[in-house]
């Protein structure tokens, strides 16, 4: 089930919030191995390596060539392991791997959050954007910065992608920008984040009474699991999404999968995966921005999920500014802005709506 190698670091390359680079030369076990592979180390967990550190590697992602997982993970320093940790938490995630790892949730006894969290219970009417892919949240954000500029949005990341928020180099990037994001919450087996969630329900509220969030993003971390049939993949989390949000009080707003360039006849037009999760998962309705310019050639894509959701058409003026303004990268499947311009779009069209909202 793994691909174990083992090697030295030959040098250290590019850092990122949790998450640093490196070039490992390994110890070849087959011919077919390369000398040297890239790798990638969360200090956090196996302490910092540097150079010449004997490094322990899970190359499976890599030898499979996943486009998101093209890393080999260190999983150990075996020669230099990290102090014990200290302090508070006791939330454990990654629960029975090897790599198991505890976490201060914010809402258990010992954090600072807990007095304002330990009877929260409602949303209170915020409005929750809600994505399939991780590559959506710049583009969201593009869309409510240019409609409502100062909006305090907090990002909830679940576990249906990368677990380890640390992965992601748009997150890291977002939060070192001052006013991009407010925070991040890590909900579910995901972690990493500024606030540490059992779910997706906690996460939100943590969101809104420890970030103090008047909007909220969720979607799962970078790379998207899927099998290509009706209802395997990561993404079906969106209508379990929506109804944690309504159930919570909060407003709903289902950013729409929507592609011009995907080579897959499911996700041309409105992927599957949309339709799939808010007409047969969701059971509540939300609201589902549709970009004006979009929406009479979709029209009979998004029958089915007019019955029971709230279908609004958006006002695109100024948003492709916005987008091309994105501090960050925009890439979806390795697709740029101008390669899949339906795709961002739908999603800063999704940011404007919500921000509309407040």
């Amino acid at each position: 089930m793994i691909r174990w190698r083992a090697g030295s670091v030959e040098s250290v390359g590019r850092r990122w919030r949790g998450a640093v680079e490196l070039e490992v030369r390994l110890d070849r076990r087959t011919p077919d191995d390369p000398a040297s592979v890239r790798a990638l180390a969360y200090p956090a967990i196996v302490g910092e390596p540097h150079e010449g550190d004997r490094v322990l590697l899970n190359a499976t992602a890599l030898a499979l060539g996943l486009g998101t997982g093209g890393y080999a993970l260190v999983v150990a320093l075996p020669d230099r392991l990290p102090p014990d940790p200290s302090g508070p938490g006791h939330i454990v995630k990654s629960r029975y791997t090897p790599l198991q790892t505890v976490t201060l949730a914010a809402d258990e006894e010992d954090s600072p959050f807990r007095s304002s969290l330990e009877r929260a219970d409602d949303l209170g009417g915020m409005p929750v954007v809600l994505a399939d892919l991780h590559s959506a949240l710049p583009a969201i954000l593009a869309g409510v910065t240019a409609t409502r500029p100062g909006t305090r949005v907090a990002y909830v990341m679940t576990d249906g992608g990368a677990l380890p928020a640390w992965f992601s180099r748009t997150l890291s990037e977002l939060t070192e920008l001052p006013g991009h994001l407010a925070g991040i919450v890590t909900a579910g087996q995901a972690y990493g984040g500024d606030l540490e969630a059992v779910n997706v329900h906690s996460a939100l509220l943590a969101a809104r009474y420890a970030l103090d969030a008047e909007l909220t993003i969720v979607a799962q971390g970078p790379g998207n699991l899927g099998t290509g049939t009706i209802w395997g993949y990561s993404g079906v989390a969106v209508g379990e999404a929506v109804n944690a949000v309504a159930t919570l009080g909060g407003r709903p707003v289902g950013s729409l999968r929507i592609s011009d360039a995907d080579p897959r006849d499911r996700h041309r037009g409105v992927s599957h995966h949309s339709l799939t999760a808010y007409a047969r998962v969701a059971l509540v309705p939300a609201d589902l921005p549709v970009p004006a310019p979009l929406a009479a050639g979709l029209a009979s894509e998004l029958a089915p999920l007019q019955g029971k959701h709230r279908l609004v058409e958006v006002d695109c003026a100024g948003l492709d500014e916005a987008l091309r303004a994105s501090p960050v990268k925009l890439s979806t499947m390795g697709r740029g802005l101008d390669a899949d311009y339906a795709y961002f779009l739908a999603a800063a069209a999704a940011g404007r709506h919500a921000a509309a909202l407040l």
